[in-house]
């Protein structure tokens, strides 16, 4: 699963035609202080023309979305619905995805690198933050009269973005402080997904994630997921609850399942590049050559070299 920058994933988001990204996400601007930027969604929405879902990823920054329309958000084993208003915590460390029902969409977004929030006199550390913890449930329903004070918050963000005081920013990391401690005193929206569609989410989830790494395009690219604890812990369930519901519906193991893609990759790349085994290895995610060669033969039953010699003899 590739990591999604800010301005990557809001290109894909709302269009590469949308220029306004263009002055939200000059980085030459904010590179001494990390990255923040705050949005009106609905300005969004009609001055770009951009896709309802947002894909399944990870991303490499941190958001809090005031919301306002019905929505859907899916994320582990959870199903969560909006109906009207909400507020929402994401962090890097977990993979959602969230869609509103229609382009009738009101509320605000701020969007922040790690490193923006680091610089706050506060002394916060994101991660450490409860709202920003991976066992967080991180969308909170509000009412009318919270979704109005916590858009005065933003309001105070849009307008002091455009200021020109010099120390706007420590201003602004105040608000995201003031957004986050209001947060951490709601209540989670429960989820209203069943047993049966859990699993088969799950399921479907932990396929796109493992095919999301694929094709390996070159030797800086390096598989992230590679055994059940890594796609267990990102999909937030237990890794022998996740082995069970792949057991169920595929009939193989997780760990069976990876090895297979991997081992599929391997062949590829072994057959279509001149990479050496060594960095075919390494861009597989093995630490060791041996250990790669040891499981290439074991999944092929020929070593890597012995395979792409056949090939060679193959196509003489």
């Amino acid at each position: 699963m590739n990591s999604v920058t800010i301005k990557e994933f809001y290109n894909e988001v709302f269009g590469g035609e949308c220029n306004e990204l263009n002055y939200f996400f000059d980085e030459k601007n904010n590179a001494d202080i990390g990255h923040f930027n705050v949005f009106d969604i609905a300005e969004m929405y009609a001055n770009c023309k951009g896709k309802i879902k947002m894909p399944y990823n990870r991303r490499t920054y941190y958001k809090i979305s005031l919301i306002k329309g019905k929505n859907r958000a899916e994320y582990a084993d959870k199903v969560v619905e909006i109906s009207d208003y909400a507020i929402l915590f994401a962090t890097p460390k977990i993979p959602y995805t969230y869609f509103p029902d229609n382009t009738e969409q009101g509320g605000h977004f701020c969007v922040f690198t790690k490193d923006f929030l680091s610089k706050s006199k506060t002394g916060f550390i994101t991660d450490e933050l409860p709202i920003f913890k991976p066992e967080s449930d991180f969308i909170f329903e509000i009412n009318a009269e919270q979704y109005n004070e916590f858009e005065s918050i933003f309001k105070k963000m849009h307008y002091e973005i455009q200021s020109e005081y010099a120390f706007k920013y420590d201003l602004l990391r105040n608000y995201v402080v003031e957004l986050i401690h209001q947060g951490q005193k709601l209540s989670p929206i429960k989820s209203t997904e069943n047993e049966i569609n859990a699993a088969s989410r799950i399921a479907g989830l932990f396929i796109e994630l493992l095919e999301r790494q694929f094709p390996i395009e070159n030797t800086t690219q390096i598989l992230q997921l590679r055994t059940a604890k890594d796609f267990s812990d990102t999909l937030k369930v237990h890794v022998n609850h996740l082995n069970k519901v792949l057991k169920d519906t595929t009939g193989k193991t997780t760990t069976e399942i990876i090895s297979s893609r991997i081992a599929e990759e391997a062949k590829v790349l072994l057959k279509q590049t001149s990479w050496n085994v060594s960095e075919i290895a390494f861009s597989l995610g093995f630490e060791e050559v041996a250990h790669f060669s040891n499981f290439f033969k074991k999944q092929t039953n020929q070593s890597p070299l012995k395979f792409r010699e056949s090939l060679f003899e193959f196509y003489k």
